[in-house]
């Protein structure tokens, strides 16, 4: 990333003037779903002639309909299957510093509302009115991502406006997500202002966990289960606690904290482990909480096999399925998750089991569920079923943004 001098230079070179912006045309009949609120044109939506095909990557354009009426101004990629992403349906918008000022200013405000510590997702994409950009926040640390090269072209006045607006002492470029690319964009991880000297503290429910925002998973922390966590710790008090898939011990570490008699807390990356252990000393609860390094379906299995139960279980997985084609086999895989954590749940215990894979619709993955208890030969009763924190909010006419799943059961 530029110094701030090189990125003031670029934010000008890249001034958006709706005057002299390309013109990309729809196809007859192009328009009906984005004049429903769905913010993605696909190629086959548009007339890919060549001069759309000349077009660099994430270039600013007006799109229009068939008939030649303005639909809104986009970022478009001749590449990709979704080749636009509607930033404003007033093709006069300019898009620069004062665009991006004011829809995260309008996230901020939200977000102040919903809580009273800064550690949040700040902006979420298309459900912020800001496709392709995440924006994560540690306090005075902001984690960006810019997962379509329409943002990332944009990134300098996306950078101008956060630091107008928050004046955060660092920020991290966390563009290393698989979703660059299906871009065309390179994966790379930097720090663009100040200095990030270790791992950087988490708030959440009056505990203090750490976040590895440089190299650990996504920006470093899973803000969207936070509600899910706040939940699973009212019902710990006295239980015995198992958190596969435990990364940095959330759910574990909250549960101790909230009077569980023990947890342990299942993963494969050790440095992810490393960090759990030292929340859970900073937070006075190491003597009740154990971390082991283990894939969580082996360790399910030899526990199980091993005649351990426990009062509450967590399964929470990283992505089961990245695509749609992979959806048949994620759900074979959470129905034996869903077996192996009824199995190691004993009788009158609690069940918590989520699916981050928006490709596996919830109606599935609760039928996978289904199975899976069934196999275990569990009957249950489904408490509470969540998605993502209010901080994850999800666009109305955007179904992908409803992408986390999950189901807590009261097993019999």
């Amino acid at each position: 990333m530029p110094d701030t001098a090189d990125i003031a230079r670029t934010a000008a070179e890249l001034a958006d003037d709706p005057a002299q912006r390309p013109v990309v045309t729809l196809t007859a009949g192009g328009h009906r779903r984005a004049d429903h609120g769905y913010p993605w044109i696909y190629s086959n939506e548009i007339r890919i002639d060549a001069a759309a095909k000349a077009l660099s990557p994430g270039t600013l354009v007006t799109l229009r309909r068939a008939d030649e009426r303005p639909l809104g101004v986009a970022t478009f990629n001749p590449h990709t299957l979704i080749a636009a992403r509607l930033f404003d349906r007033d093709a006069g918008r300019e898009i620069g510093r004062r665009f991006f000022t004011r829809r995260l200013e309008r996230a901020l405000r939200i977000r102040e509302r919903l809580y009273d510590r800064p550690y949040y997702r700040l902006a979420h994409a298309e459900a912020d009115g800001l496709p392709g950009l995440i924006v994560d926040r540690y306090g005075e640390v902001l984690v960006v991502q810019a997962n379509t090269a329409g943002i990332d072209r944009l990134l300098p006045a996306v950078f101008e406006a956060v630091r107008g607006l928050m004046a955060p002492a660092a920020i991290v470029l966390r563009n290393d997500s698989p979703a660059r690319a299906l871009e065309g964009l390179p994966l790379a991880t930097s720090v663009a202002l100040g200095a990030i000297d270790g791992p950087v503290a988490v708030e959440e429910g009056g505990t203090v966990f750490l976040a590895d925002v440089v190299a650990g998973q996504k920006t470093g922390w899973f803000f969207d289960q936070r509600d899910s966590r706040a939940f699973i710790a009212s019902i710990a008090s006295g239980l015995r606690v198992l958190d596969l898939y435990c990364y940095g011990g959330g759910f574990a570490i909250r549960a101790a904290c909230n009077g569980a008699r023990s947890a342990l807390g299942i993963d494969r990356s050790e440095a992810a482990l490393a960090l759990a252990a030292e929340a859970a000393a900073r937070n006075g609860v190491a003597g009740m909480c154990e971390f082991r390094r283990g894939d969580a379906f082996a360790e399910a299995a030899a526990l199980a096999a091993g005649g351990e139960r426990f009062d509450l279980v967590i399964a929470d997985p990283p992505p089961f399925a990245r695509s749609k084609r992979e959806a048949p086999a994620a759900l074979r895989g959470y129905r034996k998750l869903a077996r192996l954590a009824a199995q190691l749940t004993g009788a009158g215990g609690f069940l918590f089991l989520a699916s981050c894979s928006y490709n596996v619709a919830a109606a599935d993955f609760a039928e996978a569920v289904r199975r899976g208890m069934q196999d275990a030969g569990r009957s249950a009763r489904i408490l509470r079923s969540a998605g993502a924190g209010p901080d994850h909010p999800i666009h109305p006419a955007l179904p992908e943004t409803a992408y986390l799943k999950s189901l807590t059961l009261a097993l019999d």
